[in-house]
Formats: C-alpha cells, sequence, structure tokens
C-alpha cells in the first residue's frame, strides 16, 4: 500500500543570535536545530512525504522560519503557528490568519505553569468564537487536569476544531503516571469537533520498541474518536525512538489498524481536518 505519510508536528527553528534573540524561557530539545533541509532527509529515510511545522515555544511567539519553508516546499511543509494572545493586535490577526500562505492555524502549549494560565483564567475568551468564525483550527498541549476547559470550549464553539497534542499526555511523564486520568481525553471524543495527535508516544513509556504498552491505549484513542479524528505524529526533535520506529509502530505493529483506516491516521485524515489541499 502506498502511504501518504504525514507528521502532524515536527519543530524546526534557528540558532538564537544577537539579531533574532529568543526569549528567556527554557532550552530547546537538541542543541543543534533542527533545519527545513535537515527535516527533509530525515524525513526521506523514515518514508514520511509531508509534514506540519510546529514553531518551539523557546523561539517566541514567532512564525518567521516555519512559513518561509512551508512558502518554499508548499507541497511538503505547512503551518500551525504561534500567536501572542495578550497583543492587542492579535484579534484583528485571526481574520486574515489563513490568507498567509502555508498557514493553516495555530497552535498553543499549556502545559508549562506559564502557559496554563491562558487557559484557566480565561485570557483566550476572544479567541475561541473569532476562530471558529474565520476557519482557523487550533491545536494544543493541555494536560490531563485541565482538559475539562477544551470540552466547554468545544461545546460553546461547534464550529471551531480542536486537536490535542499527543494524546493529551504530560511531557516528562512515563507509562502508568502518563496515562493517569486518559479516560477524560476519551470523554471528549463525543464532541465531534475535538481530535487527537498520536505524537511523541515513544517518549512517554519506558519499554523499548514495539512499545507494547502503548497499544492498548492508542487502541482505545481509535475506538473513541476514529480514523478521521486521530492522526499520527512524531515531535521528532523530542522523541525517543528513531523516527522509523515511530512510524513503524502504527503501519506494522497495529494489526487492527490497515487499509483506509490507516491512511486516515497517517495523513489523509490531518489534511481533511486542516483543510490542507
Amino acid at each position: 500500500m502506498n502511504l501518504d505519510i504525514v507528521d502532524a508536528q515536527v519543530h524546526i527553528w534557528a540558532a538564537s543570535t544577537p539579531e533574532r534573540p529568543w526569549p528567556a524561557r527554557h532550552e530547546p530539545h537538541r542543541p543543534e536545530p533542527i533545519t527545513a533541509d535537515s527535516l527533509w532527509l530525515e524525513m526521506q529515510a523514515a518514508g514520511v512525504s509531508r509534514a506540519i511545522l510546529v514553531p518551539p515555544s523557546w523561539e517566541g511567539e514567532r512564525n518567521d522560519v516555519v512559513l518561509a519553508a512551508a512558502q518554499a516546499h508548499p507541497e511538503r511543509y505547512a503551518v500551525m503557528g504561534r500567536l501572542d494572545p495578550l497583543d492587542p493586535q492579535s484579534p484583528e490577526r485571526i481574520k486574515t490568519w489563513r490568507n498567509t500562505p502555508g498557514q493553516l492555524g495555530l497552535r498553543f502549549t499549556f502545559h508549562r505553569p506559564a502557559f496554563e494560565p491562558l487557559l484557566t483564567e480565561g485570557h483566550l475568551q476572544w479567541l475561541w468564537p473569532l476562530a471558529e468564525k474565520h476557519g482557523v483550527p487550533i491545536m494544543m498541549t493541555c494536560p490531563f487536569k485541565i482538559i475539562h476547559r477544551v470540552a466547554e470550549i468545544a461545546q460553546k464553539h461547534p464550529g471551531l476544531k480542536l486537536t490535542l497534542d499527543h494524546l493529551a499526555l504530560l511531557p516528562g511523564t512515563q507509562d502508568d503516571l502518563a496515562f493517569k486520568g486518559f479516560e477524560r481525553l476519551l470523554a471528549l471524543a463525543a464532541f465531534d469537533n475535538v481530535a487527537v495527535k498520536c505524537s511523541s508516544l515513544p517518549c512517554f513509556t519506558r519499554e523499548p520498541w514495539p512499545f507494547k504498552a502503548l497499544h492498548p491505549y492508542i487502541a482505545q484513542a481509535f475506538d473513541a474518536f476514529g480514523p478521521e479524528r486521530m492522526f499520527w505524529g512524531s515531535d521528532l526533535s523530542r522523541l525517543s525512538s528513531s523516527y522509523s520506529e515511530c512510524v513503524e509502530l502504527f503501519t506494522t505493529e497495529l494489526p487492527w489498524l490497515r487499509g483506509e483506516d490507516l491512511k486516515m491516521v497517517m495523513g489523509l485524515g490531518l489534511r481533511r481536518w486542516l483543510g490542507w489541499t
């Protein structure tokens, strides 16, 4: 079977320099930047044909590197960009967000203490209706402890497409600790406008390849969200396995995932969800 494999999340970035400094946040996943060109080499080796580029939080609220890559290679890359929610000009930018070539939507991180209040204290109440009105899908990293906020947004804004990164697992946790509260994610499948990314999954277990501890949870997510709302991804810069192992976890190690369902999970569903034509 020929698979058009689309990675739902990869970070690329440029080094911090005096001319282009990073804000004082946290260290990058890797000491050397992943560039559009180096990423393409890794994608080819792993059999991945396209990728959603997500600017990393350590670069701040800027999208120049990812947009340059997507505009140079529109058949290869598209962008879920960052936006400063406290910038008074941001509401106006939402109205034309998808007019920028290569830019499909937005991505936010709420799992760090500095970012969590954006969701829990209502600082983004202005965003949800505008994104819904202007057809701007949103991806987010949101741990189980605050995932009820996503349910509230999804219910109030049924036309807004929301995607949860990493099956809503908290980066830095593994195995039983990582999946404690997993039923809260599965409950969100009741909302047709909520999807999940199976990204970075090898990082969430101590088990080696083929990561059998993950298989039951992937099956539960599939049963809840279906192939149209469950998207494979790597989060390559954080990945604890090889890129190929992350791909093959889905393409060879899940015997129940085959045929059209496999095509959907490995890329077709994501492209349809985001309108990446």
